[in-house]
């Protein structure tokens, strides 16, 4: 009897044993299983500051993603990038890694709107002839405005040259968040978002573009403005910036953690790439 009971609790501290092995081999990964299909995916981050390689320390987003999903990053994003910029982020993925990445997360805006760069359209139209049917008409058509000068045509600058080049890579836009007030020297000092900018539009005028701009390239859009739940211009929510007196704009760890865990969620109603292995 006493043998038969040592038995039973031999084997129970090696089921346990074993048990625990399996829970911190997979710990690193996503708390959620949905997340799995995102496991070894290889992501290019384009963007600005917010995505950038930190110069300490400090824990990005992308960070946590690498760690709670098994994503593999390649930073391309720079500080004050905008969106004209992000072309020359993309050519440069381009040349580097060409079919080695599986999907492509594009972080800007911000600095846009900071800059005061114009709207623009996303189209021209024109009219002209087709046939319809046997019977030739005259209808209006359109064309997409590809230009440095304006948002819409930087977006499409870009959406086009990455479509063209990464035609079976999971690409996801991402709005920015709220700006609070930041002041980074007498001559570098950025209002919060309560105020226009020099074209009068507010931040959520280049946020609802970036939400058409989306529709217009068929591509998901992860909506950080309004689901991150980061608002800067609460006093509360200063534990997830920098400094709640000098910069209520860039992340803090903390911050990043917040936003890393909304992105998180988003994913995993998203397929992670097109690319077959």
């Amino acid at each position: 009897m006493n043998s038969s009971r040592k038995i039973f609790a031999l084997s129970f501290i090696l089921m346990f044993f074993m048990l625990s092995c399996s829970q911190n081999k997979t710990s690193q990964y996503s708390e959620n299983d949905a997340s799995a299909h995102w496991r070894g995916i290889r992501a290019a981050y384009l963007g600005d500051s917010m995505t950038q390689l930190p110069r300490d320390s400090s824990k990005v987003y992308w960070y946590y993603l690498q760690g709670w999903l098994g994503i593999e990053p390649f930073v391309y994003g720079i500080s004050g990038h905008q969106w004209d910029d992000i072309y020359d982020q993309a050519v440069r993925l381009q040349q580097e890694r060409r079919d080695s990445v599986d999907a492509i997360f594009i972080f800007a805006g911000t600095n846009d709107y900071n800059h005061n760069v114009p709207l623009g359209t996303f189209y021209t139209e024109t009219m002209k002839e087709t046939n319809h049917y046997g019977e030739i008409v005259t209808r209006k058509f359109r064309t997409m405005n590809i230009s440095d000068s304006t948002f819409c045509g930087r977006i499409n600058k870009v959406m086009s040259f990455l479509k063209d080049h990464f035609p079976e890579q999971q690409i996801i836009m991402m709005t920015p968040l709220h700006r609070g007030f930041a002041t980074f020297s007498d001559t570098n000092v950025q209002p919060e978002e309560s105020y226009c900018n020099a074209q009068g539009l507010f931040l959520e005028s280049y946020i609802n573009t970036l939400r058409q701009a989306a529709d217009v390239w068929s591509v998901p859009v992860i909506d950080l403005y309004a689901k991150s739940g980061l608002y800067p211009l609460s006093d509360a929510h200063t534990r997830y910036f920098r400094n709640s007196e000098t910069d209520r704009l860039h992340l803090n760890a903390e911050g990043n953690f917040r936003l890393a865990k909304t992105i998180q969620y988003q994913l995993n109603a998203l397929p992670a790439t097109f690319v077959k292995k």
